[in-house]
């Protein structure tokens, strides 16, 4: 059986803010699920809840597009404008688009593709309260903006670029993206330098946003279902931590294992396609992977809390309902 590092409590934060903002909105959802209810004996009342708790949504879907780069497509923000459009370029790949991590202006594919997972799921549990406060398009066109990236960023099957730009460097300075005038350097995991972790949550990534525009776009879905799987058979094939591969990465998003990503890309692929093959993948490796039953804290560097509840709502399993107060 595959051994891996334990995962580490101690992991220091650092500009997580795309990655927080992901679950920022998660929040406010939830919460505007809740209030939205609560407030039902009260027409005024829910409307007070409501138009709050939209405006919540709002400032944060902003967020998404204050941190987009590339050709800018109906900018919504005033200051912002083209930036980094010759990303990739010396590869001959488009990788203009993704977002940039916080104040810098690196894409660190890693917690870019947590973000997009988190995102679809999301929309996919409150797309229609989106909608009811006008923010589903937004929502949809944000996901797009990093998928697009993802779909670019994997040329081939073994092959995937999981980094744009020299954060060492990046962060020496301060600009505006707009104003980048240094070559941007490109990192790739591979065959011979493995990624388990980074290729399997991109895999899960493209897998949940599949389940997401299946409705709008049929072929955008199908050709991000096809990069899924073969992010998916690529990590579980070339096993190795892309902190092992590429020891720069360490100084900033920096993995402890890979296990929990493959049962998170796993339960995805299950959830977008039906296939079993990926439930049993996850049933059968989940002791092993994941100390199934004790999960921590729910993170870009630890899915093991998230794989749990969607495995139990995927497969309909009152095994862990207790732990993750579930009512089956």
């Amino acid at each position: 059986m595959e051994k891996e590092p334990h995962k580490d409590k101690g992991w220091v934060w650092r500009g997580l803010i795309l990655v927080i903002m992901a679950l920022v909105l998660a929040a406010v959802l939830i919460s505007f699920r809740k209030y939205f209810h609560r407030s039902n004996s009260s027409e005024a009342n829910a409307h007070q809840v409501v138009d709050k708790y939209a405006n919540a949504l709002s400032i944060a879907m902003q967020f998404f597009d204050v941190q987009k780069s590339g050709k800018l497509v109906n900018n919504k923000i005033a200051w912002r404008g083209d930036s980094a459009l010759g990303d990739g370029s010396e590869v001959n790949l488009d990788l203009s688009r993704g977002m940039y991590d916080a104040g810098d202006h690196v894409k660190f594919g890693f917690p870019m593709a947590f973000t997009a997972t988190v995102f679809s799921w999301a929309i996919l549990e409150y797309g229609n309260h989106m909608n009811m406060v006008n923010e589903l398009d937004n929502a949809h066109e944000s996901l797009k903006w990093i998928t697009d990236f993802l779909i670019n960023a994997h040329p081939s099957e073994n092959v995937l670029y999981i980094q744009v730009g020299d954060p060492k460097l990046d962060h020496t300075c301060w600009e505006r993206p707009e104003e980048m005038t240094g070559k941007r350097l490109l990192t790739q995991v591979n065959a011979s330098y493995p990624g388990t972790d980074v290729a399997a949550e991109s895999a899960a990534a493209m897998a949940a946003a599949s389940l997401v525009f299946k409705a709008i776009d049929s072929a955008y879905s199908g050709t991000l279902l096809k990069h899924a799987k073969q992010l998916f058979k690529f990590a579980d094939s070339y096993r190795g931590s892309y902190s092992i591969s590429i020891p720069g990465v360490q100084d900033f998003y920096n993995s402890t294992g890979f296990l929990d990503e493959l049962l998170w890309a796993s339960a995805w692929l299950y959830h977008a396609t039906g296939d079993k093959s990926y439930l049993t993948y996850v049933s059968a490796n989940g002791n092993a992977f994941a100390n199934w039953g004790n999960p921590s804290w729910f993170s870009w560097e630890n899915k093991l809390a998230g794989v749990q509840v969607l495995y139990t709502y995927m497969s309909r399993s009152c095994m862990y309902s207790r732990i993750l107060a579930f009512r089956c």
